[in-house]
């Protein structure tokens, strides 16, 4: 089978894509065609061997995958073969892979491949942090940093589906256009010096409830400044490469609160959880709340430049590779 391979840790134009046996399932464990595999900028630093945890090399990345499932295991559960399923694994920009069978969340005949593999992490995340750490109720008014990217655009999806008046934060016009045509109420370029000012006016006499905040750096601060008593500061992530410190009084000042949402630690920890929070996603899909989608479809050849442009932070959206193209 044809897959992306990455032998050292470094910049994403020195992986290769080459021919390698077909893994095999172990115990537990399931073969799929992977029909798509959702790439984040977390992908970007597994390759240079940036992230918090680094997988032994060589290595095939991709995580997010959606398949059919060709091979089962010893004592994996006979009722997976020849389903469609969704999971997070690894290895997934390949033809096939291996997932353990109790990561799987069958999907429905309605939903594609690829809209499933961008959704389970971004999507997951969104929902993992509005309702369970965010505590997000209908009517409430949210600010999403970094909007225009695969996490921003899952966080307007999520935030939308239950009931917010959400508001958009990119740094370019092309990307607050995206923000909006994705559901967004407002958006606004919260590179400029007084952009507190754009998001005031943005808000229009609401309490800002929930900052959705995957970027940090310098715009934490003044995100969590701007939020109304009892607001909710949710951090999810580091994009901008620094991270914020905030003044402690400003929690105290403002009654709110700094909350970490770790989905990735969150599913480490509580092995149903994953299974939960993607089958959350899909009965909200097909509940019509919300509309996970790919956002770009790329070959498997296209698969270091598309991680490259992750990292530069020029994408827009959710891209998906689709392997077996």
């Amino acid at each position: 089978m044809r897959a992306i391979r990455c032998h050292a840790f470094g910049e994403p134009k020195n992986l290769k894509l080459e021919t390698v046996p077909d893994p095999v399932p172990a115990a537990g464990e399931v073969l799929i065609v992977v029909e798509a595999c959702g790439l984040g900028f977390v992908d970007g630093l597994l390759v240079q061997g940036k992230y918090q945890v680094k997988d032994p090399l060589p290595f095939t990345p991709g995580g997010e995958m959606a398949g059919r499932v060709i091979a089962l295991g010893l004592d994996a559960p006979a009722d997976l073969m020849g389903k469609r399923v969704v999971a997070r694994g690894k290895g997934g920009l390949a033809e096939k892979a291996v997932l353990l069978a109790a990561a799987c969340t069958i999907l429905p005949d309605g939903l594609d491949a690829s809209a499933a593999a961008a959704a389970l992490i971004n999507y997951g995340t969104a929902i993992f942090g509005f309702e369970d750490c965010g505590h997000l109720k209908s009517g409430e008014t949210v600010l999403i940093l970094g909007a225009s990217g695969g996490v921003g655009m899952a966080a307007i999806d999520v935030s939308r589906g239950l009931g917010a008046f959400v508001i958009a934060a990119a740094s370019t016009q092309d990307k607050r256009a995206a923000a909006l045509a994705r559901g967004a109420d407002a958006a606004i370029d919260y590179t400029q010096p007084d952009w507190r000012k754009a998001l005031e006016a943005a808000l229009a006499g609401r309490g800002l409830d929930v900052v959705y905040d995957p970027v940090s750096g310098p715009y934490s601060e003044a995100a969590f400044r701007s939020l109304a008593p009892g607001g909710r500061h949710l951090v999810i992530g580091f994009a901008s490469g620094e991270i914020a410190k905030l003044p402690l009084n400003l929690a105290l000042l403002k009654r709110a609160s700094l909350v970490g949402v770790d989905w990735g630690g969150h599913v480490r920890a509580h092995s149903a959880e994953g299974p939960r929070l993607t089958q959350r996603f899909i009965d909200l899909a097909v509940a019509g709340k919300i509309s996970p989608r790919a956002d770009s479809l790329h070959s498997l050849a296209e698969a270091p430049q598309v991680i490259a442009n992750l990292l530069a932070r020029k994408t827009i959206g959710k891209p998906v590779v689709r392997p077996s193209e």
